[in-house]
Parts: structure tokens; C-alpha cells; sequence
């Protein structure tokens, strides 16, 4: 950024844009407001109304900083340490995955299937297998006032995560945090009316294909589930078995790669009697959900 004449909000905007897509972002302007938002201590949106003022030294320094680190690689969201997920803003850091908004298709089943069965009102206990930075159980103790989560993660920096942000959201007396690989560690009595998870669904065949700063940056064991994609998954609806109500549902995120063999592992026993998978806006298979007997 060469101080050869004067840098508007503007400006920065636009050098920015042009050197982040120079270093490999799939989304260079909106990296750049979001860093330069942070840096200013305001809202994306009001940087519009600020094009044509002038950006004194102690701004440039700091957004400068913020975009050497993007284009070295670190994700925008662990640099402004905040990423919004179903309208509700989270603490993220490098303990756990950035949420996307295609874990939102999880919510979204889950409070239809609720609202089917009449039982919105109804005290549900649902456990988050996974919980990461803690969204998907914010969101659901924030949107289901008559819901307790578990909330189950194998690493407790994700649960330090996790629990600032119920707290922030003012949900944390209806959510129970336990360190636990899957359900090893939950007593063996707790059922549970719905399991929802986002669990590591990327094959180690994958790898490649993803963008560095991902595969470099989020935590591997939130990422890659083994050789196929497929082995937590496994794991999940055979232990969901046992801990499903009768009639209960589990409600998974997935890769469409693996979409239609995780659907007929979950066919190919007793244990369940409904087994689909549902499309994201891009028309590929994201969520499994399946219905124990």
C-alpha cells in the first residue's frame, strides 16, 4: 500500500480486492470489507456510506496487517474471530470449523420434523454430537425455548468455544457440555428424542482438492473422517441406534460424494425405518436423516 496519495475507504477497497485475488481468494471484495469493517470498528454495510474518507495511519496499519495475514493464508473469520451462522453471530478460532452455511440445512430439518410432530412446545431432549464452535446447539436451544441439549465434542478447546458462545446467546443454562468421542463418555441411560451432527465427513482421497485455507488452517479432526468419508458416520448410526427414542430421528451432515452410500448404510439393518437424504441450494445431497424403529 503505497502512501503516494490519499487513501479513501475507497481506495482500500479496491488495492485490496485486486491483491487478495492475486493470492488465491475465492472471494476477494468481501474478504476485504470484512477485514476492513473489523479494523474500523464498524458494520460492513457503513463502509458504503464511507468511500470518500480519508483512512488515517493507525487504520492502514491495522487492516494491513489483517490482509498480510489473509493472503499468507489465515481464514477471514478466525482473523475477525466472529462468523455468522442462522442470523446468530459466534466466536470462532482455530479450535474449531468455521461454520458454512450449508449446516444450516440441519437446523432446518430438525425444526421441520418437530414442527410435524406437534411437538414444538413439548419438552424434547436433542444431543449435538460434534458441537464444534457450539452453533447448531445455540441455535436450537435458541429457537426450541422447551428443548436441553447435550452438547458433545472430543476436544474441550472446542467446549471453551462453545460455551462463551451460549453464553453470549443467553442459552447456556439449557445446554450440557461434555468432552466425550461421540457418546463414549455420556451415561449410557440418556436418550434422546433427535441427534443432530455435523461430524468430519471428508475423505482423506479429498484432500487435495480442498482450498488451503482450509486444509492448512480448521482443525484436521473436525475435517477428515478416514480413508472414505464414511467411517464417523458409521460409527454415529450405530451408536445412534441405542441412543434414539423410539421414533427418533438423527439428523447428519454430509458430503454428497458420500451421500448415497452413507443412505444405504443406514438401510441396511433394522435399526431404522426411514432413510433420506435432503439437497442444499445447489441441488447436491447435504443431510442425511434416518428414523430409528
Amino acid at each position: 500500500m503505497s502512501d503516494s496519495s490519499t487513501w479513501t475507504i475507497g481506495r482500500l477497497l479496491e488495492w485490496t480486492t485486486d491483491y487478495l485475488k492475486q493470492h488465491g481468494s475465492s472471494s476477494p471484495r468481501l474478504d476485504a470489507e470484512v477485514l476492513l469493517a473489523h479494523a474500523h470498528g464498524c458494520e460492513r454495510i457503513e463502509l458504503y456510506t464511507a468511500f470518500k474518507d480519508e483512512a488515517d495511519d493507525v487504520l492502514r496499519q491495522e487492516f494491513r496487517e489483517l490482509v498480510k495475514r489473509r493472503a499468507e493464508g489465515s481464514p477471514v473469520a478466525y482473523l475477525v474471530g466472529v462468523r455468522e451462522f442462522y442470523s446468530m453471530e459466534f466466536h470462532v478460532n482455530s479450535d474449531v470449523l468455521i461454520p458454512r452455511p450449508e449446516t444450516e440445512f440441519v437446523l432446518l430439518q430438525l425444526f421441520d420434523l418437530v414442527k410435524d410432530s406437534n411437538r414444538s412446545e413439548a419438552p424434547l431432549n436433542i444431543a449435538d454430537v460434534g458441537t464444534g464452535s457450539g452453533n447448531l446447539a445455540c441455535c436450537i436451544a435458541k429457537h426450541l425455548p422447551n428443548v436441553t441439549v447435550l452438547a458433545i465434542d472430543i476436544q474441550e478447546a472446542a467446549l471453551q468455544v462453545a460455551r462463551q458462545n451460549a453464553d453470549q446467546h443467553q442459552v447456556a443454562d439449557r445446554i450440557q457440555f461434555i468432552q466425550s468421542d461421540l457418546f463414549a463418555e455420556v451415561d449410557t441411560t440418556q436418550k434422546f428424542d433427535y441427534i443432530v451432527s455435523n461430524p468430519p465427513y471428508i475423505g482423506e482421497g479429498e484432500r487435495s482438492t480442498l482450498p488451503d485455507d482450509v486444509v492448512n488452517q480448521e482443525p484436521e479432526s473436525a475435517l477428515f473422517a478416514g480413508p472414505t468419508g464414511l467411517e464417523i458416520l458409521e460409527q454415529l448410526l450405530q451408536q445412534s441406534e441405542e441412543r434414539l427414542h423410539s421414533g427418533g430421528w438423527l439428523i447428519s451432515e454430509l458430503s454428497p460424494i458420500i451421500a448415497q452410500r452413507a443412505k444405504e448404510m443406514a438401510q441396511s439393518g433394522d435399526a431404522y425405518t426411514e432413510a433420506s437424504l435432503v439437497d442444499d441450494l445447489a441441488k447436491l445431497p447435504r443431510v442425511l436423516r434416518v428414523r430409528k424403529a
